[in-house]
């Protein structure tokens, strides 16, 4: 079998290990903002859809729908503000929180029953805690600071 002969040089493993970095600094700061706004259109949108069940699209309906997109953008820029700098665990039960009780108000917009959309809110923080504390413990050391 062939192998790759190895190159001439000295690589570290931190720059082995590090990803590029494709967009500017720039073009990071303007996501931190369009992030959230555009989550929240998306997600004031569908709390205003489910209220209306398919009905006229009224004044109290669009106004439902740009508060919940305000109150959404608003709890994500704070919580991205706010969580890396706790341990990952709290890190993890933030995002968690703010994951759960959006999609239970979500969901109670449909018209569900209350032990159902709580129920059903349970179900997806669950799922959401484990995936994001499998990824903070595998990418944060204890004190919450991003191993490199």
């Amino acid at each position: 079998m062939a192998h790759a002969a190895p190159t001439s040089g000295v690589r570290t493993p931190s720059a082995r290990s590090r990803t590029p970095d494709v967009f500017s600094e720039r073009a990071h700061r303007a996501a931190e903002w369009t992030t959230p706004v555009a989550l929240g259109l998306v997600y004031g949108y569908w709390v205003a859809a489910n209220n209306r069940s398919g009905g006229p699209i009224t004044g109290w309906n669009l106004l439902l729908g740009f508060v919940s997109a305000i109150v959404f953008a608003a709890l994500w820029m704070g919580i991205h503000a706010l969580a890396p700098h706790m341990r990952r665990e709290l890190h993890a039960l933030l995002w968690t929180a703010f994951a759960g009780c959006a999609f239970g108000f979500l969901y109670s917009e449909t018209g569900a029953a209350v032990l159902r959309s709580v129920g059903m809110s349970l179900a997806v923080s669950a799922g959401v805690f484990v995936t994001l504390f499998y990824r903070f413990y595998t990418q944060e050391d204890a004190t919450g600071h991003r191993i490199r």
